[in-house]
């Protein structure tokens, strides 16, 4: 199963990831991501949502998101076959992406 696959990266690709690490988010966003609105309590808010099975390709994004300053938190699945789904939901994070990375194409 391609999310059972163990995903390395060498030095030098480390060293590609920690100088470009919004165009690396961007990348991540584009491909298994989503901007939404989230309502709690009658209330619309925006947030970014990345989710994955791969515990290496999750790890790639919080990473990232470290590198960016941008808080992140983790929805653990109830069960063992469904997606982990990562969320940036404050207004300060959500707001400096809408402005580097915007809603996708």
């Amino acid at each position: 199963m391609k999310h059972k696959r163990k995903i390395t990266f060498e030095d030098w690709q480390w060293a590609i990831i920690d100088e470009f690490p919004l165009e690396v988010f961007r990348g991540l966003y584009h491909s298994d991501g989503s901007r939404s609105q989230n309502i709690v309590k009658g209330k619309n808010y925006v947030r970014y949502m990345f989710g994955n099975k791969s515990e290496d390709i999750l790890g790639l994004f919080t990473y990232v998101c470290d590198k960016l300053n941008i808080h992140w938190t983790m929805k653990i699945p109830t069960k063992s076959r469904d997606v982990k789904v990562i969320y940036i939901s404050t207004r300060a994070d959500v707001a400096y992406l809408d402005d580097v990375v915007g809603a996708k194409a």
